[in-house]
């Protein structure tokens, strides 16, 4: 049996989980390009805000300008060549990138040429991010190169173990893109490519990371004004039933606030601590080290960007310590309306007891008052027939019957009247 056999018996033997392309795909889904030196390589992202309808009907142009087939609805990677460059284009879950890769102008910081950026490019949506990188062999020629860096921010690090040095102010040029340099000291084309996307990833990564400050600046007061909410209502915690209830509703739309503050930071303080992860492995990955007299890439985003990864944390966990202080206070107003409601239940019970007690002796005075009434009725009664049994010849008078019948009528109507009572207390 030839091996051929023997694969194509596995293939039909095992069901395949319908997912497992998908998941074997997204691995060789965004290869590092191979990369001649010298290079320029400019990459623009722009936010997704229609589910990448404008991304296709962008690509769809693009595509038919040159004469190319335009992406499938589902792809999330589509690559064509334009001009003397290849343009590449990536679909991310928030954003997209179109990263076109061609010739360098003849020198650092001049205006590329033959991109696909012109006034004829029609953008999907706003742009967050732009990078216009140039890879270049290391000579004293392409140094002066750094020279065109802004001295105040220019980080310059040694990278790929010396293989590579790459620079950057984190500034843009007339066309709003960040410049960056890397210099190669014998990079193979894979290693280029490599070194390029993470440095392209860098900036794309730590702009996006940095979308959630603003809502943290914006949010801030917000969340000051509950903090101070908060210490109000629990200064007033002091109250009776009526005031505990009207601060309970407080508590209520203060907690109603607070969880409407935490879903609109949600995602975009998720997606900053995301970004914030990718562009630390990135620097990990770049195998940075610092040359003397400069400063690295790790120290200059570390200190920018600490202290608003810092700030985001800081809300997030302060609207978090706000939702639980702001529960224990309605759990424990809650619990106090409890108590004075059981003491009312109380006090209504034991009014309701005495006035049961009342009713009872009240009822007892009535039982005895109809007692003597019923057996007043009996005994006229019975004196009527005792007026008969007289007249008939009876020889003792219908006065003496009467009166003798009198403590009978009492005794029979007392107990007819103790047993229906006795019955109802059964």
């Amino acid at each position: 049996m030839t091996d051929r056999t023997l694969r194509q018996m596995g293939r039909d033997r095992f069901p395949t989980d319908p997912r497992r392309a998908t998941v074997l795909g997204e691995i060789h889904a965004r290869p590092f390009p191979l990369i001649t030196l010298p290079r320029a390589v400019i990459t623009i992202a722009f936010m997704t805000q229609d589910g990448g309808l404008k991304d296709r009907a962008t690509l769809g142009e693009l595509s038919r300008r040159q004469g190319v087939p335009p992406p499938s609805a589902d792809a999330r990677t589509h690559s064509l060549v334009f001009g003397r460059g290849r343009l590449r284009w990536e679909s991310h879950t928030e954003f997209s990138t179109y990263t076109w890769d061609g010739p360098t102008p003849e020198r650092f910081g001049n205006q590329v040429e033959g991109h696909p950026f012109g006034a004829e490019f029609t953008p999907p949506g706003p742009m967050i991010a732009g990078v216009h990188l140039e890879i270049r062999p290391k000579d004293e020629d392409t140094e002066k190169g750094l020279a065109i860096f802004d001295k105040t921010s220019l980080c310059y690090s040694e990278m790929e173990g010396g293989l590579a040095f790459a620079a950057t102010d984190f500034r843009q040029d007339s066309d709003g893109l960040t410049r960056m340099l890397i210099l190669s000291n014998g990079l193979t084309q894979a290693r280029a490519g490599a070194l390029a996307m993470r440095l392209v990833d860098l900036e794309v990564y730590r702009t996006l990371a940095l979308l959630g400050l603003p809502l943290a600046q914006d949010i801030a007061p917000t969340v000051q004004g509950l903090e101070e909410h908060l210490v109000h209502i629990t200064n007033e915690m002091k109250g009776g039933a009526e005031e505990s209830r009207e601060l309970l509703q407080e508590l209520t739309l203060a907690a109603a606030e607070v969880e409407a503050a935490a879903a609109r930071v949600l995602y975009r303080f998720g997606a900053s601590r995301a970004y914030d992860d990718i562009v630390r492995e990135r620097l990990s990955a770049v195998g940075e080290q610092p040359v003397p007299g400069s400063e690295s890439w790790n120290a200059f985003l570390q200190r920018r960007m600490a202290p608003a990864m810092r700030t985001c944390l800081s809300i997030d966990r302060r609207l978090a310590v706000l939702s639980e202080k702001l529960s224990r206070a309605a759990d424990l107003l809650r619990t106090r309306i409890d108590v004075e409601l059981e003491h009312q239940n109380r006090d209504l019970l034991t009014s309701m007891d005495k006035r049961a007690r009342l009713q009872l002796r009240l009822q007892q005075t009535v039982e005895g008052l109809s007692v003597a009434a019923i057996a007043y009725y009996v005994v006229g009664l019975f004196g009527y027939v005792a007026k008969a049994v007289e007249a008939e010849g009876f020889p003792v008078s219908a006065t003496i019957l009467t009166a003798a019948f009198v403590p009978i009528a009492l005794v029979g109507v007392w107990s007819v009247v103790h047993r229906i009572r006795t019955s109802h207390r059964d």
